[in-house]
């Protein structure tokens, strides 16, 4: 499915749009997203906010007046799709930054975007993706082009085990607690694993072979059967949601029960509906403050989301409001960048990203966590919010534990 939004027919009142605006300069933006796929189930939510918020700053003024040109792509989550369409839009829309998905496409596409100087906005976490120079040993090559909003997998990962080790002591537990990682053989799953690992073991873990699992949906009674075997304590679900509800499902039917703890993509209020009372104590990194939030910024994020829901009633999903928070840091980097020498081009957004020092966009105060990106660093935070959830009837809750701040270590840049 190939989608382009500036601005057919049907969108030229939300996005604002006259004759006169579609005639004055625009700024080419690719927008990757997966709406079908193995992760649809939480692309769906992020490409939506992504989309959204292009639509609303559009339909705001745009960029000092320049509209964003941004042209949607459904890849369905397969890297040579996702590499043929940026060869396409190189020859063709020439983005001068792209909004995408995974870490297969986005860690395949590191070279190209360097080499073109395009902004490249994923919604992969890869700490792989956070040195720009490639200075660090823990490198797999240099990644200046490369952008992301939120913790890196592994921080979060690392975060989240910092978190285990004082439960497993308030629980007044005695000996090494064990921790094992499960996920699909993928590079998204696979990205913190090594990483989680060593931190884990730094912290007094004794850590157990990790367990693979379908990045879809299906019966995995013998990964839980391992997983009781193994006498984990706390187990890391490296997959998406919809993925993990049939784990937890399956893992409860045979009486596996370690403290689980989800990646960002992993967990969500689709998640804690599904698996019910199998999903209760999940321990989740949340992003973003959920739908209901009385955080200052959620009033624009609920004007956003009228860009394609006009009656306001949809729910949205924790995944939509850090797709907001993607484009947003993106849109202030485009303001920084249109004021150099040169104005808009890929080189200055990147620019335009390395000043940012605990910026928060305006308006989503509240909502997204104020990050710093150097031109030597680019993990934009590495604060962790620890939460677990439960089903309580339907009435679900996100129950606080902790925010953790990650060490922001010279030797984990990369990694």
């Amino acid at each position: 499915m190939r989608k382009t939004l500036l601005c057919g027919s049907v969108l030229l009142a939300l996005c604002g749009f006259s004759n006169l605006a579609m005639a004055a300069e625009t700024i080419p933006v690719g927008h990757l997203a997966c709406y079908t796929g193995p992760t649809s189930d939480v692309g769906v939510p992020y490409g939506n906010g992504v989309a959204d918020a292009m639509t609303y700053i559009n339909a705001n003024g745009g960029i000092d007046g320049k509209q964003l040109k941004f042209e949607t792509v459904d890849y369905s989550y397969k890297a040579p799709q996702a590499i043929a369409t940026y060869k396409g839009w190189i020859s063709g829309l020439k983005p001068v930054a792209i909004q995408g998905w995974g870490t297969a496409d986005t860690e395949a596409l590191v070279q190209f975007v360097a080499k073109d100087q395009i902004p490249y906005f994923s919604a992969s976490y890869s700490g792989h993706l956070t040195d720009p120079s490639g200075k660090s040993p823990r490198s797999k090559a240099p990644a200046p082009y490369n952008f992301f909003y939120g913790p890196s997998y592994s921080d979060t990962c690392r975060g989240l085990v910092q978190w285990a080790a004082e439960d497993w002591k308030a629980k007044g537990n005695k000996g090494k607690p064990k921790f094992i990682h499960m996920g699909a053989n993928h590079p998204y799953p696979n990205a913190p694993k090594e990483a989680c690992a060593a931190y884990a073991e730094e912290l007094g873990f004794e850590v157990l072979n990790p367990i693979v699992y379908d990045l879809k949906p299906g019966d995995a009674k013998a990964q839980c059967l391992t997983l009781k075997d193994s006498g984990a304590n706390y187990a890391y679900m490296g997959n998406t949601a919809g993925s993990n509800i049939s784990l937890l499902n399956s893992c409860g039917t045979v009486g596996a029960k370690p403290q689980f703890l989800a990646n960002v993509w992993g967990w969500d209020e689709n998640s804690i509906k599904a698996a019910q009372e199998s999903g209760d104590g999940v321990a989740v990194p949340l992003g973003a403050p959920d739908w209901k939030s009385s955080a200052p910024g959620m009033a624009m994020v609920h004007a956003i989301s009228k860009m394609s829901d006009p009656s306001g009633e949809t729910y949205r999903n924790l995944h939509y409001m850090r797709g907001v928070c993607a484009v947003f840091f993106m849109k202030d980097a485009m303001v920084a960048a249109d004021k150099m020498p040169g104005g808009i081009t890929g080189p200055n957004i990147k620019k335009g990203m390395e000043q940012m020092k605990d910026h928060v966009p305006a308006g989503l105060e509240g909502v997204c966590t104020p990050s710093t990106w150097t031109n030597e660093d680019h993990r934009g935070t590495t604060e962790i919010s620890v939460y677990t959830t439960t089903y309580n009837g339907g009435d679900f809750k996100f129950n606080k534990q902790a925010t953790v701040e990650v060490p922001r270590r010279d030797d984990w840049l990369g990694w």
